[in-house]
């Protein structure tokens, strides 16, 4: 019984996602998930980038951003060193790494899911 809580704790440490760094106030992470520095929210949710946007523009409307949610910026939020605005069509702003948008993946439930990774050949990790 005592090995199997030991590995019980392990696979715990493994999977769960260790934060590293803060950025725009706590509302973006960088999170060790499976040995990759990724971004996620406060929340331990990957963010993912778009290789069908351009810099500081967003291709991801309708369905689209159904299924792949923007993370949204305040009307009031400012650009911080990597991180910048993206003005959507609706009025709306969303945030951008390294002048690529910053999205979630509606399929991913709790934190450190990366279920998005890879999607259709164009979705990927916002990796730091």
């Amino acid at each position: 019984m005592r090995s199997l809580l030991a590995g019980a704790t392990a696979l715990c440490l493994i999977v769960a996602p260790t934060f590293a760094t803060d950025y725009l106030g706590g509302a973006v992470k960088s999170t060790d998930i499976g040995g990759k520095m990724v971004l996620t929210d406060a929340n331990g949710m990957a963010l993912y980038i778009f290789d069908k946007d351009t810099a500081g523009v967003t291709n991801c409307y309708d369905t689209c951003a159904e299924k792949w949610p923007p993370l949204f910026a305040d009307a009031s939020a400012a650009a911080e060193g990597d991180f910048t605005l993206v003005d959507r069509t609706d009025g709306t702003k969303m945030w951008a790494y390294k002048s690529m948008p910053l999205y979630y993946w509606v399929e991913d439930t709790a934190p450190g899911d990366i279920k998005g990774d890879g999607v259709g050949g164009v979705w990927h990790l916002a990796i730091e």
